[in-house]
């Protein structure tokens, strides 16, 4: 079975399918709709073969089903029928989840992403679990993704968004009692030293977590 893995982002759409060894993409953007982007995806891989597909998207999905509206991009996500309009079964994970999936190793495993927010999953002996933590309070009733996210970079610097960060991933490994903290998102690699318990992520780790989804002992 052949599985092409849309990884939808803010700023691109990328995709990869069982066989290729290099992935495509095109920008997307605020006012990009769930239609534009399926033609997109279909325009561009017109010449790749695939039988399944699996999306990352940028928001809540529960029961497989697109939650809320994402904050990036157009309107109109929320009950678009996918398999409809692609013509081929579906599956759809948030993305920071698909990502942790890719990372996942074994035991109980915390992904975190630092990027323009706060990417969150947890896995626990292969069951798939995405979080909301990035709008929890935090500190001086700032949320977490206040003080990891972009904008914390921003307001608090490099040198104090470090500590931040240690102090954030130090509090979540406990609280999950995790064996391991993966952090992903664009700005983990600007980490000067990685916090204790914690390895660096990839954004490719989507990928792999999108052709895991359709194994047949695929995490729940």
């Amino acid at each position: 079975m052949k599985v092409l893995v849309i990884d939808i982002g803010g700023t691109n759409i990328k995709m990869l399918a069982t066989g290729q060894k290099e992935a495509r993409k095109f920008p997307s953007g605020p006012t990009l709709t769930p239609q534009q982007m399926v033609d997109g995806v279909l325009k561009e891989v017109k010449d790749w073969e695939f039988d399944v597909v699996t999306m990352g998207y940028p928001g809540p999905v529960i029961h497989g089903k697109v939650a809320l509206e994402p904050k990036n991009l157009g309107p109109g996500w929320v009950g678009y029928d996918f398999a409809a309009h692609f013509g081929k079964p579906v599956k759809i994970m948030n993305d920071a989840a698909i990502q942790a999936l890719g990372s996942y190793e074994g035991g109980c495993m915390l992904f975190l992403g630092l990027g323009t927010g706060l990417g969150s999953a947890l896995i626990i002996d292969n069951a798939v679990a995405a979080l909301e933590l990035a709008h929890l309070p935090y500190k001086k009733g700032r949320t977490y993704e206040d003080y990891v996210g972009i904008r914390g970079l921003e307001w608090l610097g490099k040198k104090k968004w470090h500590k931040a960060v240690e102090d954030v991933v130090a509090r979540l490994r406990a609280a999950f009692l995790a064996d391991m903290v993966i952090l992903g998102g664009g700005n983990a690699k600007k980490l000067r030293t990685l916090p204790p318990g914690t390895k660096l992520g990839d954004n490719s780790n989507a990928f792999q977590g999108g052709f895991r989804m359709w194994e047949e002992r695929a995490p729940a």
